[in-house]
């Protein structure tokens, strides 16, 4: 075992392969179903949204992929991110627990959503794309994308979730500078838009809002525009996978593996490409590693939702898919860690959940802020509010180990920084946060909406 605090990699070790778990699950995923026709969807379905080396991407059973070379070009700006010890937490915790983060604020945006980004605008460009149309919760998604259509000269549109395009300008301002689009979601530029707008003027937005503006702009724009997807996606969740994979190669540095792995649910892309090497892993071999997916208690999709066929959309336009859901009506409290704020999740994340290989906590966001300060005056990083959710279930694993005496291996994906949400910890430290519980009750209200197959 290491005494290190950092474990570096070289520019030689950024993977050359995405890591696909679908091949090394138990059972293949529950196909996607055409709307109108209630039947599985082809290629062909997606072929209006998305270019068809990301369509073939979605549905290969090749474990492993190849990185074009321009994607692995752009990911030396940045990659490979650094594995650390976080001793100082530790020793104010005084656990016999040991640490680890990924720290993938290192990026040029300030978190993970690259590793698709750059990749999507890769393929995008290789067949002729000239505009993308996309959404974002807290922006950290949208700046990706601005920034990887800028590098690869595409014209870049962003829905931005009103009550993060009011609460996190600095995220608008920042995919602006990379010469995007951005309007607030809901909007008069499209019929959802207007819909929901006529419901309530004052609507917050929310995810699944966003994506139906983003895809009825494409749907409309004669075949000009494609669309791109920041998350829940298979093809998204295997880009992440370069975060795992490296993971991997610094565990080997630091002499010692995880027997606990957190992170972050929204859509669930930051967690998995942080856990699905493991969980591949895991699968074959059977080492005991526990896997935790923290999602906020007010968007609580895998702990209160179901196991269903929804669709991935406010205004059900996109195909129906089955995950764990609270509805595709469901309407978000306006929670600060707007990247979690999502009726559903990841296909893979909710297989892997229901057989029972995945684990699931819920945590509400003042205990979050709590430990993002803890970790930041440890640490040294402000974390964003999303990641720090991982962060709260890391320090409270952290600290059974203290009363049982386990030396345990805790680690974490840290997803992103959380330099531009001062204005969330402003109202942590004014004690102006709630926390939200959402009710059992508006799940089942708004799952009546959820069409039965």
């Amino acid at each position: 075992m290491s005494d290190q605090n950092r474990f570096l990699l070289s520019e030689k070790d950024i993977p050359k392969t995405w890591y696909n778990v679908q091949p090394d699950l138990p059972g293949p995923l529950p196909p996607v179903i055409h709307p109108g026709t209630k039947q599985p969807v082809g290629p062909d379905d997606f072929a209006p949204l998305f270019p068809m080396a990301l369509i073939l991407q979605e549905v290969s059973q090749d474990r492993e992929i190849e990185i074009p070379e321009p994607v692995r070009e752009v990911y030396q700006l940045w990659r490979p991110t650094p594995l650390i010890r976080a001793r100082r937490l530790e020793k104010a915790l005084d656990t016999p627990a040991h640490i680890y983060y990924k720290y993938e604020g290192v990026s040029p945006v300030g978190s993970h959503k690259p590793n698709t980004a750059v990749a999507q605008a890769f393929f995008n460009k290789q067949e002729g794309v000239k505009a993308i149309a996309t959404e974002t919760g807290a922006g950290q998604w949208g700046s990706a994308l601005a920034m990887a259509c800028h590098f690869f000269g595409i014209d870049c549109e962003v829905a931005m979730v009103k009550v993060s395009y009011e609460q996190k300008p600095y995220r608008r301002i920042m995919m602006q500078s990379y010469g995007a689009k951005v309007f607030p979601s809901p909007s008069d530029r499209t019929q959802a838009g207007r819909n929901a707008l006529a419901m309530d003027p004052n609507h917050p937005g929310s995810l699944g809002l966003a994506i139906s503006e983003a895809v009825e702009m494409v749907a409309t724009a004669g075949g000009a525009k494609k669309y791109s997807l920041g998350s829940v996606l298979n093809h998204v969740l295997l880009h992440q996978t370069v975060i795992g994979q490296e993971a991997m190669k610094q565990f080997e540095l630091a002499g010692e593996g995880p027997d606990i792995m957190i992170g972050c649910i929204g859509g669930g892309s930051s967690f998995s490409g942080f856990v699905l090497p493991f969980v591949g892993k895991e699968l074959k071999n059977g080492r005991g590693t526990r896997f935790i997916a923290v999602e906020p208690t007010a968007a609580p999709s895998l702990t209160k939702g179901k196991y269903i066929y929804d669709f991935g959309d406010s205004a059900a336009t996109l195909p129906l898919v089955k995950m764990y859901t609270l509805g595709h009506s469901f309407i978000p409290a306006p929670i600060h860690a707007g990247g979690l704020r999502y009726h559903g999740m990841a296909p893979i994340v909710c297989y892997l959940y229901d057989t029972k290989v995945i684990e699931a906590v819920a945590v509400p966001q003042n205990p979050v802020f709590e430990a993002a300060l803890q970790f930041a005056n440890t640490e040294g990083i402000i974390p964003a509010p999303e990641p720090a959710h991982a962060i709260r279930v890391a320090i409270d694993e952290a600290l059974k180990c203290k009363e049982s005496g386990e030396k345990k291996v805790i680690a974490f994906n840290l997803c992103g920084h959380g330099h531009f949400d001062m204005g969330a910890y402003d109202s942590y430290l004014q004690g102006k946060l709630d926390d939200y519980e959402y009710p059992a009750a508006a799940v089942t209200e708004a799952l009546k909406q959820v069409p039965v197959l």
